[in-house]
């Protein structure tokens, strides 16, 4: 398996880049993936979507402790698995808010997160906010008319009810090929004026192979862009892809 990501501030965007990465182990098998996006409209977005992912890091660790404390301690399937890192990580959040006295608007973020067992090859996407997803080739975009759901909104809520209100879920039996990103992928200016529509801009970033075999791939494709169309992404963009490694 081969992992990439690539991170870059939007063109509109002048001081932070709001959106983050997580890559992270959770236990022996499984792996944990996450992108985030703040809020551009509230307060210090970039605070949030980092924090998150400060959160998910101290989730790994602790899971890592007690699996080597207690090996084979849980049989969980990986949605039960997800429900508790979902649960932990809000938890926290709200624990955050309350030690630092922190606005609501302060914690508005975005989450793709996917966690996967890298030995039976199967996982799992939540998607609270807007985004896209990428299965094995199979487009998910999740637009959610410029008014996202934020994770910030749901710290107060029972945490059952508010779990079984999300409808942004897919699962998987098989790693080939499979991206999380944020909603920046939709955000390069003038596509189709300068040759390349939309649809083969996210190809070219989610099933595309070219520069598959450097680390820096993403990264790569991003410059490519630039210099042969001329275009940027004008929000921030956020992607982790995992590919099924042929090298």
């Amino acid at each position: 398996m081969k992992i990439y990501s690539a991170i870059q501030i939007g063109e509109y965007h002048q001081n932070h880049c709001e959106d983050h990465i997580f890559i992270g182990e959770y236990g022996k098998s499984k792996k944990i993936f996450a992108v985030m996006d703040g809020c551009t409209t509230a307060i210090d977005s970039h605070f949030a979507s980092t924090l998150v992912a400060k959160i998910l890091k101290k989730i790994c660790f602790e899971k890592g402790y007690t699996d080597f404390l207690i090996p084979n301690s849980s049989n969980s399937s990986i949605e039960e698995h997800l429900q508790d890192i979902l649960k932990e990580l809000l938890k926290e959040l709200k624990s955050i808010k309350n030690q630092l006295l922190l606005d609501s608007k302060e914690l508005l973020s975005t989450l793709i997160i996917m966690l996967c067992d890298t030995a039976t090859q199967q996982g799992m996407i939540l998607v609270i906010g807007d985004g896209l997803v990428v299965i094995n080739g199979v487009k998910h975009s999740f637009e959610q008319n410029n008014t996202p759901d934020y994770i910030g909104y749901h710290l107060d809520k029972d945490f059952e009810i508010f779990y079984n209100s999300q409808k942004q879920k897919l699962f998987f039996d098989s790693i080939i090929d499979i991206s999380i990103v944020t909603d920046g992928i939709f955000s390069f200016q003038d596509i189709e004026k300068k040759g390349i529509d939309e649809s083969t801009l996210i190809e070219y970033f989610t099933i595309d192979k070219t520069f598959e075999e450097k680390n820096e791939m993403l990264y790569l494709k991003l410059k490519s862009v630039e210099n042969t169309y001329g275009i940027k992404p004008t929000d921030d963009f956020a992607i982790i892809r995992v590919v099924e490694s042929s090298l």
